[in-house]
Parts: C-alpha cells; sequence; structure tokens
C-alpha cells in the first residue's frame, strides 16, 4: 500500500477536484501510482493459497471487473451532469446521494471511512511485520514495534499540511519499487541455482476456501478505487480516458500476475504473507525493509486525514480558529488525533498477519467499494434505459461482490 492511500478518499470524499489538467503521461503516472501498492507484495502469498493457475485468472478476472466498474462510476457522473449540468458529482458520495439520496450518501461514505480504517490498520501492521523481522534478535514482539509508532503518528498527524509529506510519500513508492525488483531477482536466482518443477507447485487448491482468500487478497492490491472521478475529471482528453485507464490496468494486471507467480515458483509452500520476510538477510534486503518501513511511517498520516477531518466534524472542532462550541479548540483537535492513532495501533496489535487482514478487507470493505456500489448507481441511475444485457452483467456483478464480502466476513470469523 504505497501513495494509493495517500491520495484516495482524502481528494475524492473530502476536498474538490482540482482544476489543472493533466496531460496523458501524468494521468498515466497517476493511475499507477493510486492503483499500485504494498499490497501487490502479498501476491505471491495468495498464488500459494490458490495454485498459480487459479492465482493467475483470480487476478486477472478481478483486474477486468475492477476496470469495468470505474467505467461505471464515470458513466454515472457523465450521464447525471447532461440531466443537471450545474449539479457537479464529484466524489463517491455525490453519486451514492444522487442515486439513492441522504442514506445512499450516508452508507457510501461510512463505508469509505471504515475502508480508511483499515487501510491504516494495515499499514501498522505491515510495517510492524517487517519491523519485526528485520530486528528479530532484539526479543521484542510485532505489537511491540506497532505501538512504538504510535508517538511518531501522533506527531506526524497534527502537522496541518500534508504536502510537508510529499517527499515520503515519493520515498515510499520508489521503496516498493526496489523492493519488487528485490524479490523478482532473488526469484531468478533461486529457480536457476535450485531448479523447480510445476509439478512441485500447485496449480489449483484443493481447499475451495483458499479461493475467496487469495481473490480477497487481489482485490486488495487493485487500490485507489475512491479516485477513479478524480482522475478521469483531471485528464485534458476526458474522453481518452477508458482507453487509457483499459491499458494500464492491463499493463498493472499483468505485473501482478507475474509477480505473484514468480514469488511463489521461488519460494513454493514457504511463501510468507509479506514476500519481503522470505529474502535472505543481506544488507540490501535489510535496506529496502527498513526503507519501506520509514516510507509508510511518514505517509501514515495522509491515511488518517480523512480520518481525522470526519470525527473532527462530529466533535465540532475548527480547523480556522482556536474557538469552537466545545471550547476546545486546537487542544481538542491534538486530543482526538491522539486518540484515533492510539485506537488504530491497539486494533492493529490484534491482527495475526497482514495476508489474513489484508484479505479480509479485500473481500469485504474493498469488494463493496469496488464491485457492489459502482453496480448499484449503475442500475439506479440508468434503470429502464439499460440493455437486458447489462442489467444482468450489473447484476452479477452487485450480486457477487454482496456474496464475496458476507463469505469474507464469515470466512474470517470462523477462522479466529
Amino acid at each position: 500500500m504505497g501513495r494509493d492511500a495517500k491520495n484516495d478518499v482524502a481528494s475524492t470524499l473530502l476536498e474538490p477536484l482540482t482544476s489543472i489538467r493533466a496531460s496523458r503521461l501524468q494521468t498515466l503516472g497517476n493511475i499507477i501510482v493510486t492503483v499500485v501498492g504494498t499490497g501487490v507484495l502479498g501476491l505471491p502469498f495468495a498464488f500459494r493459497i490458490a495454485g498459480w493457475l487459479a492465482g493467475s485468472l483470480g487476478v486477472a478476472i478481478v483486474g477486468l471487473s475492477t476496470y469495468y466498474c470505474m467505467l461505471l462510476l464515470v458513466l454515472c457522473r457523465e450521464k447525471l451532469s447532461s440531466e443537471e449540468p450545474l449539479v457537479e458529482a464529484s466524489t463517491y458520495g455525490d453519486l451514492g446521494y444522487r442515486s439513492f439520496g441522504t442514506p445512499g450518501r450516508y452508507v457510501t461514505e461510512v463505508i469509505i471511512l471504515v475502508a480508511q480504517c483499515a487501510g491504516s490498520v494495515a499499514y501498522f501492521v505491515f510495517i510492524g511485520q517487517n519491523l519485526y523481522s528485520v530486528f528479530q534478535d532484539q526479543g521484542l514482539s510485532m505489537a511491540s514495534y506497532i505501538f512504538m509508532l504510535v508517538p511518531l503518528e501522533t506527531g506526524l498527524s497534527w502537522i496541518g499540511s500534508l504536502s510537508a509529506l510529499a517527499p515520503f510519500s515519493i520515498f515510499a513508492d520508489v521503496c516498493n519499487v526496489l523492493a519488487m525488483g528485490i524479490v523478482v531477482k532473488e526469484d531468478i536466482q533461486k529457480a536457476v541455482g535450485e531448479g523447480f518443477s510445476f509439478r512441485q507447485r500447485t496449480a489449483i487448491t484443493s481447499n475451495i476456501g483458499g479461493l475467496p482468500f487469495a481473490a480477497g487478497m487481489a482485490v486488495f492490491c487493485f487500490e485507489g478505487f475512491g479516485m477513479t472521478l478524480a482522475l478521469e475529471n483531471s485528464m485534458q482528453e476526458r474522453r481518452k480516458f477508458p482507453r487509457l485507464l483499459a491499458q494500464t490496468f492491463g499493463g498493472i494486471t499483468l505485473v501482478y500476475i507475474l509477480f505473484g507467480f514468480c514469488g511463489y515458483m521461488a519460494y513454493g509452500e514457504e511463501t510468507r504473507d509479506i514476500v519481503t520476510l522470505n529474502l535472505p538477510r543481506n544488507w540490501s534486503s535489510l535496506a529496502v525493509q527498513v526503507g519501506l518501513c520509514v516510507g509508510l511511517a511518514f505517509t501514515l498520516p495522509t491515511m488518517l486525514h480523512p480520518i481525522n477531518e470526519i470525527v473532527e466534524g462530529k466533535l465540532k472542532v475548527n480547523h480556522r480558529n482556536n474557538n469552537d462550541s466545545t471550547g476546545l479548540g486546537n487542544i481538542g483537535k491534538y486530543i482526538s488525533r491522539a486518540i484515533v492513532v492510539v485506537g488504530l495501533a491497539v486494533v492493529s496489535s490484534f491482527v495475526p498477519e497482514f495476508g489474513v487482514f489484508a484479505s479480509f478487507v479485500g473481500s469485504t470493505l474493498c469488494a463493496m467499494i469496488s464491485f457492489v456500489l459502482p453496480a448499484s448507481f449503475h442500475l439506479k441511475i440508468f434503470g429502464s434505459s439499460l440493455p437486458i444485457w447489462q442489467k444482468v452483467l450489473d447484476s452479477i456483478v452487485l450480486l457477487s461482490g454482496l456474496f464475496f464480502a458476507v463469505y469474507g466476513t464469515y470466512n474470517t470469523i470462523v477462522g479466529i
């Protein structure tokens, strides 16, 4: 989860769209930055659970479905804009309101808010697991490393300008790319040096429960769904956005499949839920792991930003002056932000593994945001004007997303 979470809800749910138009190349970069994140480091584990063939097909299906649902959001916005040109549906919450009224906005924004909290927890768990792996000789638990982050994250959450943290976002992205590069290098060396047989690797798991688990991880990897409307609106030639999105998603999906395949082929049944944990303990691997942790630690406040804004809005904390109806002012803001950080850290300390949590978030919250809501909006806004085949397709996406969310929740509860 690299920069995807930094831009996601903070840009779409709470902030207005920028008037600066992006070129085709800039839009391409923005799509990649918002979609590709640290979650990709869990794909080899997903391939281990599902099998290399089932994993490859699963990632391809999830990528295609996500692309389709992103287009549904764009079509819904265009339809509403043509009906009421003066009323702009610029955010996910706006589409929820225009589709189902106030309850639609409330449900949409609550789901996104909870997903943002889950993303923050995933940050904590990812950092904790990697630090525990790097400094395993120190005798500290993973939870200890998570709670060590609390003072730092609390202080960073008090920074008013997110732009001040932008260099760390870029640093995290660079570390993410380096981590993937080192993993692939180690995969190739291991495959060439030791060799492997396809017979030693599972093509399709015999455990049917492993398929939804792997699918949840795949959904989790296609981050940045909330940025769809902002990305499309920011492009200079908006009519070319669907084609650019298709080309970009095709490339990202192929990279995901190759990365998951190579990681599983190299480590087999020993593949960890974060594949960097499989890397040898040499200076380059340890440096990348520490770099990932540092970069993500300094970008976590951007994940917390929309959460803090909503919490402070409910508490009526005024950001523009030192007075509010409760008389707390900035003190109230600092206290509420500290409580948010501590609360998320406590939740994170109970999460057993990054892979388990990422799959749960992907199969529940991400499935709702990526599939259920877009299909619902499209069916509601277009109604009887849709051809039968598209109504059927949207209904399949909607029902599959709901089933996926229910099963993911059930599977996690049973597992616990």
